[in-house]
Formats: C-alpha cells, sequence, structure tokens
C-alpha cells in the first residue's frame, strides 16, 4: 500500500528549544524518502520517528544555514554506517559546493554507500521519475535559497457507471487502461483525467516569486513562517516570511493543505500561527507543525 506522508523531524529556527529540533523532514512518497534541510539532531529525531537511513533516496538542502544543514554530516555517514544498498542523490545550491563538501567529509569514516552529487543553479526539473518530477526555483534569503516542488503526472480515474453504460467489465477494464480502445470505446468515455497530487517545500525566503511558482495548485505546502505579523519588518530584514504572509501564498496558490514550521523562539504561544493565517484568509486544512508529527497528505 503505497503512503505518502510528512514526518516532521524538527521545527526550530536558528537554535533548538527544549521542545523543538533543528529543521528537518521527511517525505514519504510511495516507496521512496526525500529527506529535507537536515539540521543538527536529526539523526537522533529519525531514531525517535522511527525513520531509518534506510528510507532516505534523496536530500534536499535548501541553503547552507546551519539550522537547515548541519545534521548532514551525521547523516550521510549514517547512510554509509548502515550500508544503505541503493544510490542516494544530494540536492543543494551549487554556491554552496564547499559547504557540503565539508560536512560530507567533516570526520574519517569509511564510505560504502553511492552518494550522487546534484547541485542546484538554476530554477527548473531536477530529476524526471515515473513517480514525480522534482523541480527547484530560487528563492529570496542573504545566501543563496531554493525552494522544492514535487509534481506527480496526471493521471486516470475510471468511472464505474460509465463503464457499466458501455458494458466494459472485468478484464475488459484492464485492457482498456493500456491500450487506450476497445471495441469502438475510448478510455475518454468511460474515466476522467486525475490530477497529480503536488507538494512544495518552501524554507527561509521573503516573498518573492520563487515562493507563488512552489506554492501553485499544491495540495500540500510545508513553508516557513518564521515570524507572526506583528514583526514583519523584522522578517523581511532577515529573509523570511510571517504567518500571514505564508497563508496568503497558501490562499492565492489554491493550497488545499497548509503546514507551517520553522518558528521563531521568541514566541511561546503555537495557536498564534495558526490564528495569523485564519485571519489572512486560509480556509483550507491547516496544520501548525510539531516535532515528530506524520502529516498525511490530502486524498486524491
Amino acid at each position: 500500500m503505497s503512503v505518502r506522508e510528512l514526518v516532521v523531524l524538527g521545527t526550530a529556527s536558528q537554535v533548538p528549544t527544549r521542545h523543538r529540533n533543528h529543521n528537518g523532514y521527511l517525505l514519504r512518497w510511495d516507496g521512496e524518502g526525500i529527506l529535507f534541510d537536515p539540521g543538527e539532531g536529526t539523526q537522533r529525531q529519525m531514531l525517535r520517528a522511527g525513520v531509518a537511513a534506510h528510507d532516505i533516496d534523496r536530500i534536499c538542502v535548501t541553503h547552507f544555514h546551519g539550522d537547515h544543514s548541519l545534521g548532514l554530516a551525521g547523516v550521510i555517514q549514517r547512510i554509509n554506517l548502515d550500508q544503505v544498498p541503493h544510490p542516494v542523490t544530494a540536492h543543494y545550491p551549487a554556491s554552496g559546493q564547499r559547504f557540503f563538501e565539508r560536512l560530507r567529509y567533516a570526520t574519517a569514516y569509511r564510505e560504502t554507500v553511492k552518494l550522487k552529487e546534484a547541485p542546484v543553479a538554476e530554477d527548473g526539473v531536477l530529476a524526471l521519475t515515473p513517480a514525480y518530477t522534482l523541480e527547484a526555483r530560487r528563492l529570496s534569503h542573504p545566501v543563496e535559497s531554493f525552494g522544492y516542488r514535487l509534481v506527480e503526472p496526471d493521471g486516470r480515474r475510471m468511472l464505474p457507471e460509465k463503464l457499466a453504460a458501455h458494458g466494459v467489465k472485468g478484464p475488459d477494464v484492464g485492457r482498456l487502461q493500456r491500450e487506450g480502445v476497445l471495441g469502438g470505446i475510448t478510455l475518454d468515455d468511460v474515466s476522467e483525467v486525475r490530477r497529480g497530487q503536488r507538494f512544495a517545500f518552501v524554507m527561509d525566503t521573503r516573498l518573492c516569486e520563487g515562493v507563488y511558482a512552489l506554492a501553485e495548485g499544491c495540495d500540500q505546502l510545508v513553508i516557513e513562517s518564521t515570524f507572526l505579523d506583528e514583526d514583519a519588518v523584522l522578517a523581511e530584514d532577515h529573509g523570511h516570511l510571517t504567518a500571514g504572509q505564508a497563508a496568503c501564498v497558501a490562499r492565492e496558490g489554491g493550497v488545499r493543505h497548509l503546514v507551517l514550521t520553522h518558528f521563531s523562539q521568541r514566541y511561546s504561544d503555537p495557536g498564534e500561527f495558526e490564528r495569523q493565517a485564519r485571519a489572512a484568509g486560509f480556509e483550507g486544512e491547516l496544520t501548525v507543525a510539531q516535532d515528530l508529527a506524520r502529516v498525511p497528505l490530502p486524498k486524491r
């Protein structure tokens, strides 16, 4: 059975707190796992969340600030220690190549796993697989930062009432799906397009074109909301979003499920992020992320 869910490993910005670890998120997409922004302490959070090194197929780093990347050294070494049997691909801003290399080879260890480095230098498609297309868009932060987006190919949904009306049943249903036409009956006659799921991951950034492009039409948007709206000037100065700004992006992009995360330690009431997001007019499903939470993608 396919599983699509976000496993939240950490939600703190800049520094961990007593209740929030540095950033870290694992997206389970059917049989594949994509680890986003492994901050310090990610290995331990993986253990607590029931995530194994074997679950990781890709690593996507948005930028090279410590709270988004210092866990890379431990995660990469754990992948090798556990002798993960499949190749792992790492995406990260090309301008941070020296940081990636320092983290990859921070200490001595035995390399047993093929780790493919795939740095990101510009907007566009990073990977094309049967299950999804992985894209990147440039964000606006004091250091170069990219957001990521997965888009599933569109499929078909068979309509039982139309199949019955055309007398298509049993093995003929599968044959029609494979061949597209059967006895003059076309696939369009008995089915409809099922749009593929879309997921976006947007971390440290001001409002910019890339944020809106990543969020457009997403089933689930994971997005930073470091500050509350009353601190919008601070957010702009430091290259971040407020809860209200993140919610407006989701509202305008038609997002189904908004996941707010990356919270400043200055705030003690997580509920205020939800209140401000609702006040900004977002009416879809809304989650204020907590460490070790599992957040399923909306059903297709």
